[in-house]
């Protein structure tokens, strides 16, 4: 990353932890909001880190979302579950869904939740990894608002609705896919604005569904779809699902067409799946983590690097990171850094500069 910092996590988070705390939200909450925006830059993801703390701040005091709301279970049915987030962020409801579902999988086998009265959520792979230590399968999806036409539309009518699916293995690193059916993040989108970066051919549209490299114009207009049509349709199932079960908004509902979602129009899909109810533990995450093996012992092509299993680089890199400090780049930073301040909180009493 161009003029970026190594900043120790632990200083992140009690930063982080301060900010919520500022805005209303009880220490637990504010405690679990924070680890996961950790938890996502110490995986890489920074799209969806402390990146989001500066709009976190706006929502949680300017646009309606509750600090103070409680989620709970609303209706039950089996294994089924529909949780309302009471309007707090999405993290907390959709965490507390995520502990329901994980208990029921294993009185039921499987469970899912959809989660209404939501907001932005964070990454998926932090709801996926729950179910793991549990010797459960993890799966979470969201619905974001409208940012991608259908193939060959000029029109954002559907969310880049991500899939995380986590499965239980032998050996660490877990097996864990997390990622939204755009070509990339609107998250990631931002940070080459940031950066004052080119976008990679393929990324984005304008408004009028032309393509553009300008990532200031796409977050103005469109994200490309994930493999065209293919993206285009499982993002829109991805977003069928959360929004239809739990009764929510969907689609150009969330907003009115606009690139901010209301207030608790935010939807969630959460589920686990015993593996004993389907075969034995341990033949299972055996299996898996074989399947892993294979995968890293491809032979790489002529023009390729080394070969990873899903998860595997996010692994890599969170050991990287505790060790040697997140990288976060300058405006990523000052972001945060601004936000605090504007809260009355000084960043040098976390152990963080006052700019960088």
């Amino acid at each position: 990353m161009p003029e970026s910092y190594r900043v120790d996590p632990q200083n992140l988070r009690s930063l982080c932890e301060a900010i919520f705390a500022a805005v209303g939200m009880n220490a637990a909450d504010a405690a679990l909001l924070s680890d996961t925006l950790i938890e996502a830059d110490l995986t890489g993801m920074h799209s969806h880190g402390v990146m989001r703390v500066p709009s976190y701040i706006e929502r949680l005091t300017e646009r309606g979302v509750d600090p103070k709301g409680t989620p709970q279970i609303v209706r039950r049915h089996g294994g089924c579950l529909v949780v309302d987030g009471g309007n707090t962020m999405g993290q907390i409801g959709v965490h507390f869904a995520m502990r329901q579902v994980i208990e029921a999988a294993k009185e039921h086998g499987v469970a899912f939740a959809a989660i209404r009265g939501s907001n932005h959520c964070g990454a998926m792979a932090y709801y996926a990894r729950m179910a793991l230590e549990h010797d459960l399968i993890g799966l979470a999806t969201t619905h974001s608002v409208a940012v991608m036409p259908p193939a060959g539309g000029a029109e954002p009518l559907i969310g880049n609705n991500p899939l995380a699916i986590g499965l239980p293995t032998a050996r660490e690193p877990h097996l864990v896919f997390d990622g939204a059916f755009s070509v990339a993040a609107f998250g990631k989108i931002k940070i080459f604005a940031q950066e004052g970066r080119a976008l990679p051919p393929g990324w984005g549209f304008d408004a009028e569904g032309r393509p553009t490299a300008d990532p200031e114009i796409v977050m103005q207009g469109m994200l490309a779809p994930l493999g065209g049509h293919k993206g285009a349709a499982l993002g829109m199932i991805m977003g069928l699902l959360p929004a239809m079960l739990s009764g929510s908004s969907y689609g150009r509902e969330m907003s009115g067409g606009g690139l901010k979602a209301r207030a608790g129009a935010d939807s969630q899909f959460v589920g686990a799946i015993s593996v004993a109810a389907f075969e034995e533990v341990d033949r299972f995450k055996e299996r898996v983590a074989a399947a892993v093996d294979e995968i890293r012992a491809c032979k790489p092509a002529p023009d390729g690097g080394p070969v990873y299993a899903p998860g595997e680089l996010e692994y890599r890199k969170r050991r990287e990171y505790l060790q040697e400090g997140v990288l976060l780049n300058r405006a990523t930073l000052n972001d945060l850094v601004a936000g605090a301040t504007g809260l009355g909180i000084k960043s040098e009493a976390h152990g963080l500069a006052s700019s960088y």
